[in-house]
């Protein structure tokens, strides 16, 4: 039994049923029977046509489901339009269901779980676990979510910049649990990079490869975080890393920038640097011109300061921090490194101190919490 293929073909399956008249729970719950039978049947039958088998037996599923429902007994003509045996249309609906997934009247959140368990073909306990929600949880999000889009007009979905950022919440989730979330996010880009010629989707995948190229990187042994300065760049994935670059430079040839392709032009020259020292922090700082220009993102300007503070010294860096909210995510970390950079060592350990009292994550807050006291011995 080849489980990829089914998990490749069952997107396509359950859009289908849906552009076919199916709601949404129920085209799911019908092309999960389907696939149950399909591991029953095909090792010893396999089909010549795998899609066009799962259309028809999901199909037949709904249907049979249509007629029980007593609720549901005006939908009672779709019995007559069974498509007949034979192959499945060749267009892929995968892009569909995407934009369905991803429409803009669901939360992140639902979205996220939606796109992870009608596309990704997830279960709902791998979804919870990498979520650490209990799955009751999950099961609830993801059923609210589906009764969000069964009211929707499938010829109605949401547009692609939803798409990409709910495919980017799915990447920044990292990993947790069973489920790698960050690969999946990379397989789910592929798929839709496959489907739909957009700078953008580009540019995402591009910067998914580079950043996760740097992953085995990122923690020492003990789990603490290492900072990109101090990485071990032998333990970069360099395929990964030529293949985002590749990517990139296609995509910003077609002269249509968006956020996502800066994002990876600055992870790209992180990339080439031989060591930290050969960061050309110069060009970084342009790009963030350019993405702030694009998103004006509070965080992006955050990260510019750090740009800042590189090409043009720590001082120019907290001039330009000061421009900034002092109640940014991270704003009194990057204040306390580069007043270190700047040689004050006092107010650098009390803002490590401070910024640690607000991390968001316990590898994030040990991390601080040891430059607090790292610099506190050296006064």
């Amino acid at each position: 039994m080849n489980e990829v293929l089914l998990r490749n073909l069952t997107p396509s399956v359950l859009a289908i049923l849906v552009r076919r008249g199916a709601d949404f729970a129920a085209a799911e719950d019908a092309v999960q029977d389907a696939l149950v039978e399909a591991v029953r049947v095909w090792p010893a039958d396999p089909p010549r046509d795998p899609k066009g088998w799962l259309v028809t037996v999901a199909w037949r599923r709904f249907l049979d489901t249509v007629r029980a429902d007593a609720a549901r007994r005006r939908r009672e003509d779709l019995v007559n339009e069974e498509p007949a045996p034979g192959p499945a249309p060749a267009a892929d609906d995968t892009l569909r269901l995407y934009f369905l997934c991803a429409h803009p009247s669901l939360t992140p959140s639902s979205a996220v779980a939606l796109t992870l368990r009608a596309v990704g073909g997830l279960t709902t306990r791998q979804i919870a676990r990498a979520y650490l929600v209990p799955e009751a949880t999950m099961a609830q999000r993801i059923s609210r979510a589906k009764r969000t889009v069964s009211r929707l007009r499938f010829d109605q979905p949401g547009d692609v910049a939803t798409v990409l950022r709910v495919l980017y919440l799915v990447f920044n989730e990292g990993y947790s649990g069973d489920v790698d979330l960050a690969a999946e996010a990379i397989r789910l880009t592929r798929q839709l990079a496959a489907v739909i010629d957009h700078p953008e989707v580009a540019g995402l995948l591009a910067l998914m490869l580079l950043h996760h190229a740097r992953r085995a990187a990122r923690t020492a042994p003990d789990g603490s975080l290492v900072p990109l300065a101090e990485q071990d760049r032998g333990r970069w994935d360099t395929a990964s890393i030529a293949e985002g670059v590749a990517i990139l430079q296609a995509a910003l040839a077609r002269d249509r920038l968006g956020e996502f392709q800066a994002q990876a032009a600055i992870a790209a020259l992180h990339a080439d640097a031989p060591t930290a020292e050969e960061t050309d922090w110069v060009q970084i700082v342009e790009w963030y011109d350019e993405l702030a220009h694009l998103t004006d993102s509070p965080i992006v300007r955050l990260n510019r300061a750090v740009a800042v503070g590189e090409a043009d010294g720590p001082r120019a860096g907290l001039a330009a921090l000061a421009a900034l909210d002092a109640s940014l995510p991270r704003h009194t970390a990057v204040a306390a490194y580069l007043h270190e950079r700047d040689g004050d060592l006092a107010t650098a350990a009390r803002l490590y101190a401070e910024a640690a009292q607000k991390a968001p994550n316990l590898a994030e807050r040990g991390h601080l919490t040891r430059q607090a006291a790292r610099l506190n011995a050296r006064r």
